[in-house]
C-alpha cells in the first residue's frame, strides 16, 4: 500500500481544492499502475514537496534506484520532462529523466542522494558558489519550443499592477512593488530565451550518487521551466537560507557565475519580487513577505 503524507494531502486540498484532493485521492491508484507499468518495486518511505509524492523505487530490469515523481500537470509541471529531456542532451546538470507517462504527468527519475541537499553544507557562500555553477550549466541550454515563456508572464504581471499594488496596507510596500514594477518594464521587451528552471533554492539541488557515476557532483531538481532571460533565475538563491547581510554578495557572485549583465539581472530580481508580492496580494495579504521586501530594497541600495 502506498501511504499519502497529511501534509501533502493538506497542502494540495489548501491550493487545489476539489481537484487538489481529486488528485491526491487518486494517486494510490496511480502509484501502483506505474509500478506495474515500469517493473518498478517500492525502496523506501515516501517523500514529499508541495506538489508531489515521490516514492523511491528499484527497476526490476536491471536493479537501478530510481525514483518515481507523481504530480498534477499544470502550467509549472507541464514541461518538466520537456526540460529535463534537453538538458539531458546538453549534459547540464539536471537530474536524468528515465521515462514518462504523458498522460498521468508521471515521471520515473534517476534517484539522487535525498540526504544530501545543498542546504545542508555548513559553508554557506560554498553552497551559492556550487549554485551558481549549477545554475550555469543549466541556462546555457536554448529553451525549447512549446515551453511557458517569460514574455507571457510579465505581460500578465504588469497588466496586475495597477489592482494589486493598491490592495496592499503599507504605503512604503506599494512604493516598491511600483519600483520593482517600472524595472521590470526597462527590461520587458527582451524577455530572453534560454531554459529556466525558476525554482532552484538549495534544497532542490542534491548531491548525485555514486551507484550512478555522479559522485562528487551536485545535481537540479525539480524544475518549473519556462523560456527567459538568465537573471529571472537569481531570487530563490537570495531568498532560501535568506541572509539580509548576504543578499548583495549572493546577486553578485551569481551575476559573474552566469556572465550577466548586472543591471539587467537586477531588474529581472526584482520581477520576482514583483511576481510574488502581486501573487501575495491576490491571496488577501496585506503586505510583502519581510525577506523580499529586503531583497527589492537592497538591490535598490536603500537597506
Amino acid at each position: 500500500m502506498i501511504e499519502i503524507p497529511d501534509e501533502l494531502a493538506a497542502t494540495r486540498s489548501a491550493f487545489g481544492g476539489a481537484a487538489g484532493r481529486a488528485f491526491v485521492a487518486a494517486l494510490p491508484d496511480l502509484a501502483e499502475r506505474c509500478l506495474e507499468r515500469w517493473g518498478l518495486r517500492p525502496d523506501g518511505p515516501s517523500m514529499y514537496g508541495m506538489c508531489a509524492l515521490v516514492l523511491p523505487v528499484v527497476r526490476d530490469s536491471d536493479g537501478r534506484p530510481a525514483a518515481l515523481k507523481l504530480q498534477a500537470v499544470d502550467e509549472e509541471t507541464a514541461g518538466e520532462p520537456v526540460a529535463l529531456r534537453a538538458w539531458g542532451v546538453a549534459g547540464a546538470g539536471a537530474v536524468e529523466l528515465l521515462d514518462h507517462d504523458p498522460e498521468s504527468g508521471a515521471l520515473l527519475l534517476e534517484r539522487l542522494d535525498e540526504r544530501r541537499p545543498l542546504s545542508g553544507e555548513a559553508d554557506v557562500r560554498g553552497a551559492v558558489t556550487a549554485l551558481g555553477a549549477v545554475l550555469a550549466r543549466l541556462v546555457a541550454v536554448p529553451a525549447p519550443e512549446g515551453l511557458r515563456t517569460l514574455g507571457e508572464v510579465v505581460e500578465r504581471m504588469l497588466a496586475a499592477v495597477p489592482e494589486r499594488v493598491g490592495l496592499l496596507a503599507d504605503a512604503a510596500d506599494r512604493r516598491l512593488l511600483v519600483d520593482c514594477a517600472a524595472a521590470v518594464r526597462e527590461v520587458a521587451g527582451e524577455p530572453g530565451d534560454r531554459l529556466l528552471h525558476w525554482d532552484l533554492h538549495y534544497d532542490n539541488v542534491l548531491a548525485g550518487r555514486a551507484d550512478a557515476g555522479r559522485a562528487g557532483e551536485w545535481i537540479a531538481l525539480d524544475p518549473k521551466p519556462l523560456a527567459g532571460d538568465p537573471g529571472f533565475e537569481l531570487f530563490p538563491a537570495l531568498d532560501n537560507l535568506f541572509d539580509a547581510e548576504e543578499v548583495v554578495w549572493r546577486f553578485d557572485a551569481l551575476t559573474e557565475a552566469l556572465g550577466l549583465e548586472r543591471e539587467r539581472a537586477r531588474a529581472w530580481t526584482l520581477g520576482r519580487v514583483l511576481q510574488n508580492g502581486l501573487w501575495g496580494a491576490a491571496e488577501g495579504k496585506a503586505r510583502l513577505a519581510p525577506d523580499h521586501a529586503e531583497i527589492a530594497r537592497r538591490l535598490l541600495g536603500r537597506a
